[in-house]
């Protein structure tokens, strides 16, 4: 093992010094990634269309290359999955990640290119090993085996030659085959597209196995982990797993989780990662067990841009590169990659707590949030104060949504919160009013509209049933893989479906 871990050192120093390079000099590394990027797709539809061979500069760049959504480019991606080429991208493009619905439940795919797997995914999940090695020199983690959750693929409707699927069974089905031997499931388990036959047969499968790490979205994982328990009869996961010491996660906030996670896995030396992995990229990891934030990686070929989320609507925002950013400010990420996307606004929204090096946390999403009153509560909001209400009524939360009550002719406007406890606070009344002071805390606008109640009325808090989240989850299609749910919403779409399983 000692033999093992030193290899690792060694194959890990050349790129270790590659990211302290980054991190010294981020927007030069950027400004390179840009070009190569635009001079590899010069000769794509696209590039001939925006005429990226006459861009020299950055400015020139944002002038000439309008920030798109994915309605804007969706017209090219049909066509690439009807087996046309060179679109947005110059080499094939025959995988495409579905989106997991979580703004819709219009699905979107994601062109996924060879360069975006291996100079981006693939490279961030060698680099999450690299550093953790670093900050772990004793790890036995590349000694076991890492069990890793993958969604389902299916061949796209659109040609024999394009596949769809989940970003997790893209990455499982491209993997080089050496990666076979230190993962588990079978990929023929882990490409299962009926969640709870699969999640049957990964437990009878890797309660055998010598599993050193997880990866995944952490309530599936959780899911998994109480299946396993209940299938063992072992009161912990160190019970079937002993040699455990990794959880990678990333998907969704890991704070309502960590009790639960400590739970079942009760060892003071388990290590917990996080990372930014999306179906655009992978774009950010945590370096520093020390802290909460993630290192925002500029070498995988992807070129960031940020516009402040205040901006966002404005006909000509202010649009950032790293060279600009400052921190504490919530911005829309826009990127640029190796697998076609063109100032692709992706959604999500990060604020940066540091510089040199560059590191975010992510706030939200851009259409994540409510604000139907001009509150603008986002995600990041929502989860601190919700944290908050936690620990001062002991009581933790499994799943949760909210959403507007919208104002009438006599009555004010407020927000309705449906929260599947793990362990149930005392006083429901208590853990309303602890959630909504907290709130105004942390979000100013919210405060202005809750005083004196002129706008906003008390929230109310429902409790549903366990299984509720999971039900819906089920209804909707959506088990297993990198689905989540929804937790803010401008609407009352999600919070009026979920109410009728309560009800």
């Amino acid at each position: 093992m000692p033999i093992i871990n030193s290899i690792v050192s060694w194959l890990n120093i050349k790129r270790l010094h590659q990211i302290d390079l980054f991190m010294k000099y981020p927007f030069d590394v950027q400004k390179d990634t840009l070009f190569r990027l635009l001079e590899r797709a010069g000769n794509t539809v696209i590039g001939k269309e925006l005429g990226f061979s006459e861009i020299r500069t950055i400015d020139q760049f944002q002038r000439q290359v309008p920030v798109h959504s994915y309605d804007e480019l969706k017209h090219y991606v049909s066509r690439i999955m009807k087996g046309e080429q060179n679109l947005l991208w110059p080499s094939e493009i025959k995988w495409f990640a579905k989106s997991s619905g979580t703004t819709s439940d219009k699905s979107k795919f994601i062109p996924v290119s060879i360069e975006a797997l291996e100079e981006c995914h693939f490279r961030g999940g060698k680099d999450t090993i690299a550093i953790y090695s670093r900050n772990n020199p004793n790890s036995k983690v590349l000694t076991g085996k890492a069990l890793t959750l993958g969604g389902s693929h299916k061949i796209s409707s659109y040609s024999n030659q394009s596949y769809y699927g989940d970003l997790s069974a893209i990455l499982i089905e491209n993997l080089p085959f050496w990666a076979q031997f230190i993962r588990t499931p079978s990929q023929e388990i882990a490409l299962l597209d009926e969640w709870e036959e699969k999640m049957d047969l990964i437990t009878k499968e890797t309660v055998h196995d010598n599993v050193t790490s997880i990866a995944g979205v952490p309530s599936w994982n959780l899911v998994l982990i109480n299946h396993i328990l209940e299938y063992t009869g072992k009161k912990n996961l160190l019970e079937v797993w002993p040699n455990l010491e990794l959880f990678t996660h990333g998907g969704v906030n890991f704070t309502p989780y960590r009790k639960h996670f400590k739970q079942v896995i009760p060892s003071e030396t388990m290590n917990y990662m996080e990372t930014y992995n999306a179906s655009e990229g992978f774009f950010a990891l945590q370096d520093d067990p020390s802290r909460d934030d993630m290192l925002l990686m500029l070498d995988y070929g992807v070129f960031y841009e940020f516009i402040p989320v205040s901006e966002i609507e404005s006909p000509q925002p202010k649009v950032c590169t790293v060279a600009d950013v400052e921190p504490d400010v919530n911005y829309a990420m826009l990127i640029t990659t190796n697998g076609g996307l063109w100032r692709y606004l992706i959604g999500d929204t990060v604020f940066f707590t540091s510089l040199y090096p560059h590191k975010i946390k992510i706030s939200g999403r851009t259409k994540h949030f409510i604000n139907a009153f001009g509150e603008e509560i986002i995600i990041d909001n929502a989860e601190n104060a919700l944290r908050i209400a936690c620990e001062k009524t002991n009581s933790t939360i499994h799943e949760y949504t909210a959403a507007p009550i919208y104002m009438t002719n006599i009555t004010k406007g407020s927000h309705e919160w449906i929260i599947e406890f793990e362990n149930e606070p005392e006083d429901l009344e208590y853990f309303t009013a602890v959630l909504d002071n907290a709130l105004c805390a942390i979000n100013s606008d919210y405060e202005a509209k809750r005083y004196k109640n002129i706008t906003l009325d008390m929230p109310t808090v429902r409790k549903a049933d366990k299984g509720t989240f999971y039900k819906w989850l089920s209804i909707k299609g959506k088990l297993g893989g990198q689905n989540k749910v929804p937790r803010l919403s401008n609407d009352r779409k999600y919070v009026e479906e979920i109410l009728n399983i309560v009800k």
